[in-house]
């Protein structure tokens, strides 16, 4: 492997209710919210399932065509995103999380997959904002 991938950080999924999924992930299944990124400008709901994390994403319906991905963590996203651009893979940058460096690729099917390093843990206090 070209780059070590040391763990997928975590799961995105779409929703399309914000309070039928909180009930489900938070009171029946018991999840622990946290608050996601302050710099985010869309709904989304981040729950920490002990390090790795789950994030429900709200769209008026699923499509094929989305957000939804899955997160490869490497030690060193420079020499990941050179590697992906010496593949030919096209490398799309997207919203800063503070503390961390990512981007995402599509496999051939098109599904999308970020790729993430964190510089330091994630602070949900500092770091997040919840809905209001």
């Amino acid at each position: 492997m070209a780059f070590p991938v040391t763990h997928i950080d975590h799961c995105s999924v779409l929703i399309t209710d914000v309070g039928r999924s909180r009930e489900f992930y938070g009171e029946k299944l018991g999840l622990r919210e946290i608050a996601p990124p302050r710099t985010f400008d869309f709904v989304v709901v981040w729950y920490d399932l002990g390090g790795t994390y789950l994030h429900l994403l709200l769209k008026p319906q699923p499509d094929s065509i989305s957000s939804r991905h899955f997160c490869l963590h490497v030690k060193d996203i420079m020499a990941a995103r050179q590697h992906c651009r010496e593949q030919g893979i096209p490398v799309d940058e997207t919203v800063k999380i503070p503390g961390a460096d990512r981007f995402f690729i599509r496999d051939p099917d098109g599904n999308r997959i970020e790729v993430l390093q964190w510089d330091r843990p994630y602070e949900p206090a500092t770091d997040g904002r919840f809905l209001v």
